[in-house]
């Protein structure tokens, strides 16, 4: 797995979350790690499919992704992963991926995405066990995104 292939997503997940959340993340270290279930964590799963195929995963404790949906909704205090704050993190995976995808495209690379699946710990086994090119991306007050990428 070439380590370029995460750049479109940390290059347009900076960009969203700078636009949607409202902070400027900085950037953590890249390097390859063990997929796991963690307690409290969501994981928003974009499949792709063209010339790059595999998934991309946003891992993150279901706290940052409170705090995240917060943001997007104007600062209103969301104090549980309820269906409405479930859609509101898998669409911002949904533009994440999505401007990643243009940005692909724009370097020649032909791919398309699915629409994004938000899964729990405690019912998610579809991309385990997996070894995942991984960054983190560091948000103030926030807290932390894993941006996974599993493609072949």
């Amino acid at each position: 797995m070439k380590a370029e292939v995460i750049n479109p997503f940390l290059e347009s997940a900076r960009t969203v979350i700078e636009q949607v959340i409202q902070v400027s993340p900085s950037t953590g270290n890249l390097g390859i790690k063990d997929i796991e279930v963690i307690d409290n964590h969501i994981w928003i799963q974009v499949g792709m499919t063209g010339q790059l195929s595999g998934n991309i995963v946003f891992g993150l404790e279901e706290h940052v992704a409170l705090r995240m949906v917060s943001a997007m909704m104007g600062g209103y205090t969301i104090t549980e992963m309820d269906e409405m704050s479930q859609s509101a993190i898998s669409e911002l995976g949904n533009m994440i991926s999505g401007n990643a995808s243009t940005i692909l495209s724009n370097q020649g690379v032909t791919v398309d995405i699915t629409p994004p699946k938000v899964m729990k710990s405690e019912n998610i086994v579809s991309f385990l066990p997996r070894k995942a090119l991984s960054i983190p991306l560091l948000m103030d007050g926030i807290g932390e995104l894993d941006i996974q990428v599993m493609i072949s």
